[in-house]
Formats: structure tokens, sequence, C-alpha cells
């Protein structure tokens, strides 16, 4: 009997460690597949900094978002953070915000001000973000303005 209880202990152990290692596969998959920045093409709009993170694991991505629908950076942040949840297994916070001016035709993008309720973002990590997805663009930051 007690090597029974050993055995079925260790097989347990085992099929645990390979769902663990599984999760951490899917988690990296599913944060990979998250575009690190979507802006509105055109204007001078608010943005919101975001980190998901996966439920199954500590994995997480920082994402921008930047729309000119937008009246409040929360309006922004419980959209996206709402569909973002909706589709299972993770979670979001808002690390700040600030505005962004986006001129197209110059390919253009600066990044500045804060969020009077999520405080400033991190504007280095969001241009960051920003020129990945915008390789040809000139994208600058300042703390100044709002």
């Amino acid at each position: 009997m007690k090597r029974f209880f050993v055995a079925v202990v260790l097989n347990l152990a085992v099929v645990l460690g390979f769902f663990s290692a599984a999760f951490a596969i899917m988690s990296a998959e599913r944060l990979a597949k998250i575009p690190e920045a979507d802006l509105d093409p055109n204007g001078v709009f608010k943005y919101v900094l975001i980190r998901v993170h996966s439920k199954d694991d500590d994995s997480y991505v920082d994402i921008v978002r930047g729309y000119a629908w937008a009246e409040y950076h929360a309006d922004i942040y419980d959209r996206v953070a709402g569909e973002l949840e909706k589709s299972g297994g993770l979670d979001c916070e808002c690390l700040g915000g600030g505005r962004i001016k986006h001129d197209k035709d110059a390919k253009k993008i600066h990044v500045y001000g804060y969020s009077m309720g999520f405080g400033k973002a991190n504007h280095s990590v969001s241009t960051e973000k920003i020129k990945t997805h915008y390789p040809d663009y000139e994208v600058t930051w300042a703390d100044e303005g709002y």
C-alpha cells in the first residue's frame, strides 16, 4: 500500500510538472499574439500603458493603446482590459497614461503628458513599444505637457 501511494504521488508530480510547462508555453504564445501597440492613425489623443498578466504563470507583456474616441484614459483601459480578460486566462493592470500626437504624413509620433486617473506612464517604455509597431517613424517622448 505504501508503494502504491508513493507511485501515485510521483506520477501526480510528473503530470503536474508537465501541465505547468504546457500552460507556460500556452501563456507565452497567447501573450505574444497581443500587438504591442495600437494607435489611431492620426491626431492628438489619450493613451494608456497596460501590463497584461497570464493567470497561468508569471509571464506578462506591456502594451500601448491610444484612441481619439476616448474622453478619459479609463475609457481606453476599461475597453481593452475587458476584451482581453474576457478571452480568458489574462489579467490587466494600468501602468499609467498620457497623450500621443500622431502625424502619419510626417511619420512622427510624440508621447507626453499624464493621466489624471492613472498617473504618468513610463513614456520611454511606451515609445519602445510604439517603435516596434512603427519602425519607419520618428518616435519621441517628453515628460512635459498635458
